[in-house]
């Protein structure tokens, strides 16, 4: 699982089996459209997991995040990262 910071500062969040070939992927603009459209692109965070199952579970739990909590997990400030969790209340406040 890795996260990418793009060129307009957001966040792109993948897995892949095999990360080199990925990277560059993205860094040719061949990696989809979203990271295409907002080159250059930096490795923030890498995360090997034992399955593909895991990588992936992983990346949709991220997706979900807040652009705080992505920060911190890319800072290693995890102790940080239930705090940062969102709720349906602080959403609908």
């Amino acid at each position: 699982m890795y996260i990418l910071e793009c060129g307009d500062g957001s966040y792109y969040v993948g897995s892949t089996s095999d990360l080199d070939a990925r990277i560059d992927q993205h860094l040719m603009g061949k990696g989809g459209k979203y990271t295409a459209e907002r080159l250059p692109l930096q490795l923030a965070f890498a995360q090997e997991f034992e399955t593909v199952d895991e990588a992936w579970a992983m990346e949709r739990r991220v997706h979900g995040w807040s652009r705080a909590k992505k920060r911190a997990l890319i800072d290693g400030r995890f102790k940080d990262l239930p705090d940062l969790a969102r709720s349906r209340s602080d959403e609908e406040s």
